[in-house]
Parts: structure tokens; C-alpha cells; sequence
């Protein structure tokens, strides 16, 4: 069980043991805790551990665990190989929609960009391997259990990875906050990968360069720019309603 990797936190749990029990190896619960996490392992076999606070504590390294921790069949690394057999397969799908996001670094954000990734339909969600946040236990408690089903794609060279993105006939949008067409002026209903850069220094140069076109999102108050999981539902969700419409 060494490369099991851990997932804590109690809606990250119940997602598993819901849709995948089958990958859980080990589960602890702090005392008498969360009855219903104990049932839903049960009647997928798996057992539970009652286990003092204190031992999830070491485990977790201090982090808020709400009282479970469960060791996971990870999901698979995947890298620039998963792209091209991604993008092998577009024409026998719909249009996809793709998020990229270029070196996000706090694991509460890319948590959250997962979470959000998810419930709009994303196909994969694109990062690059060097100077980013991979897929930690932390990120791992914010996604809720959307890390375990939303593709997390690695690649080592995100200019390139774009540039293959509009070669299979994906429109790339980037956001930038100097951007003369707003997010609900552009025609998201497309093959889709929306660019979103990092937290504080937003895109890189060539990330920019490369895009098709850019976009903002209005800003009419004081503050000058959203965190970027905010973002990333905002631009998610206009196209989501653009392909409904």
C-alpha cells in the first residue's frame, strides 16, 4: 500500500465510496464519528478503523481532516501521451471543453478549479508539470472527489500543448484582464480550451501569444481581479449556458 495516496476530509470520502469503494484500502474514523461514512463502507466492503484524532493528525501532517482519512488506488499520472490520445479521439466526440491552467501553485484553487471542472462537463483539466501544484492530498479534500474522475493532464510544455489543442481543431481562449472582448461577447459553443493564468502574475508571455483570442471578465467594483477558481466558473458556466442556449 506505499503508493496508495491518502484523501481526507468527509465529502471527498463519501464521493468515493459512493461511485468507487473498490479502490479504497484502508479507512479511519475518528471515534464514533460519521455513522454514515461507517454504513456506505460497509455495504462496500470496505473496513473501518476507529481511531483516536491524534492518529489522523500525524497522518494528515495537521491538515483539517473532519475526522476521515481513507488510503486510495491512485489515479494514474497522466501526461503528454494522454493528450495526443485525447485529442485522437475529438471527431467521434461532441464539442469539448477543456480547461488549462497555467502554473497555479495554491492546491486550494486547483482543488476548487477541479471541483468546478466537473460539474460543467470539462473533458480534461490541463496543467503544466514544472513550477505548478500536481494533485496533492489537499487539492485532493477541495476537489470533494471530482480529482478521482476529472482527467488532471501534465504536460511538460504548455505553449506546445496549446499548439496541438488548435491543431486538432480547438479554439484556445485566454483571460486577461486587458482584454477588449468580454467572456460573453466571445462564441464559446466550439471545441473549447479555456486558459486561465495564475494567481498573482496571471499568464505567462508565450501562454498569451499562443492563444486564438482573449477575453475578461467585467469588473465594475473596486477590486481588480478574481481568484482564479472564480474565474474558472464564470468562464466555465458561459459556455456551458452558450451550449445550452
Amino acid at each position: 500500500m506505499s503508493n496508495d495516496v491518502t484523501v481526507f476530509g468527509a465529502h471527498a470520502v463519501r464521493h468515493l465510496l459512493v461511485h468507487a469503494p473498490e479502490r479504497l484500502r484502508r479507512l479511519q474514523i475518528a471515534g464514533e464519528g460519521h455513522p454514515d461514512l461507517a454504513e456506505l463502507a460497509r455495504a462496500g466492503g470496505v473496513s473501518v478503523e476507529r481511531v483516536g484524532r491524534d492518529a489522523l493528525e500525524r497522518v494528515t501532517d495537521g491538515a483539517v481532516h473532519q475526522g476521515v482519512v481513507a488510503w486510495v488506488v491512485p489515479t494514474p499520472i497522466r501526461g503528454d501521451e494522454a493528450l495526443h490520445e485525447l485529442l485522437a479521439g475529438l471527431p467521434d466526440q461532441g464539442p469539448p471543453l477543456f480547461l488549462v491552467l497555467d502554473h497555479i501553485q495554491d492546491p486550494h484553487n486547483l482543488g476548487a478549479c477541479l471541483r468546478t471542472a466537473d460539474a460543467a462537463g470539462v473533458r480534461a483539466v490541463i496543467i503544466p508539470r514544472d513550477r505548478a501544484v500536481g494533485l496533492t492530498p489537499a487539492v485532493r479534500k477541495v476537489a470533494c472527489g471530482a480529482a478521482e474522475w476529472v482527467p488532471l493532464i501534465q504536460v511538460t510544455n504548455l505553449a506546445r500543448c496549446l499548439r496541438d489543442l488548435q491543431a486538432a481543431g480547438v479554439w484556445v481562449v485566454g483571460t486577461a484582464g486587458t482584454a477588449d472582448t468580454s467572456i460573453y461577447q466571445a462564441d464559446l459553443r466550439g471545441p473549447l480550451a479555456l486558459v486561465l493564468g495564475s494567481e498573482g502574475e496571471g499568464m505567462r508571455r508565450l501562454t498569451r501569444e499562443t492563444c486564438d483570442m482573449l477575453v475578461n471578465i467585467p469588473m465594475v467594483g473596486a477590486v481588480e481581479s478574481l481568484n482564479v477558481s472564480v474565474s474558472a466558473g464564470i468562464c466555465l458556466y458561459e459556455a456551458v449556458r452558450q451550449r445550452r442556449a
